[in-house]
């Protein structure tokens, strides 16, 4: 264990020390803010939004930025260190591959949920200073739990992009696609099979069909308690789904730990 969290430590620090990062936590701060205070600007409305409005707007707002923050954090974790030959260096220490890969996902973890609690927390404080409602310590604690299991998620691919390649380069290739196909072209691949499909698709299909992109199993934890009016597309059918709020964040923990196993198999089997 001491082993892993030296490696876990080291990450984390030098993730402070990046400055393209510590830019983007800061915009993240500012959108979040700014969609507090605007998210219902289409409707007429300027100021301090409600909780549900709120809450959708940086939904939308989190399943693009938290991905991408995800994958550029992670994606040359192990290219990176085996084009540098830093790689080779750090498996002669007495550490498996197996601590290595672990250390290296709690302190790229911990940097994550960093972003993401300053960038939601910002707009938790400005609506609680404003509504003084628990409620909104409620709701967002679920939301930035949420978000955190949905960086890790992507932490996790990124891991395995990085160890199956075997130059950087390639690596951000493969990540810029990863995060175009789930958090983009996934939906509008739904939303082509509920018009296409001549007989529709169920309620339970849809879902069904949901629960293979973490991102909108993030989508869903959230939205499901929302007015229906803050809701559209493909989640407005499946936001009544059957599950509940504890088995989506289930499946969302899965998202984490399937990945993250598979790419410490990859790595174990993988001839540096």
């Amino acid at each position: 264990m001491k082993h892993i969290l030296i490696v876990a430590n080291k990450e984390f620090h030098d993730g402070l020390r990046n400055r393209w990062l510590v830019s983007i936590t800061i915009i993240f701060a500012i959108l979040s803010i700014g969609l507090t205070y605007f998210g219902a600007a289409a409707s007429g409305a300027v100021g301090v939004t409600s909780l549900s409005t709120t809450v959708a707007s940086l939904a939308s707002l989190a399943v693009f930025l938290i991905p991408l923050i995800a994958l550029l954090l992670s994606y040359d974790s192990f290219v990176g260190e085996q084009e540098g030959g830093t790689l080779l260096l750090l498996l002669t220490y007495p550490l498996s591959k197996a601590q290595l890969l672990l250390g290296k996902f709690i302190g790229q973890g911990g940097i994550i949920a960093l972003a993401t609690l300053l960038g939601f927390g910002s707009s938790a404080a400005v609506l609680y200073l404003q509504h003084n409602d628990v409620q909104v310590i409620t709701t967002f604690s679920t939301f930035i739990s949420s978000a955190i299991l949905l960086g890790l998620s992507f932490t996790a691919i990124a891991y395995i992009i990085s160890l199956l390649v075997s130059e950087k380069s390639k690596a951000a290739g493969f990540a810029l696609i990863t995060w175009f196909l789930f958090s983009l072209a996934f939906d509008l691949a739904l939303l082509a099979l509920l018009v296409g499909v001549e007989q529709g698709i169920s309620q339970q299909g849809l879902t069904q069909l949901m629960m293979l992109n973490p991102s909108d199993i993030f989508r869903l934890v959230n939205l499901a308690g929302l007015d229906s009016s803050d809701v559209n597309g493909a989640l407005a059918i499946a936001i009544k789904s059957s599950l509940s709020q504890g088995q989506l964040f289930s499946i969302l923990a899965a998202w984490v730990a399937v990945p993250l196993l598979a790419a410490t198999f990859i790595f174990k089997k993988k001839t540096i």
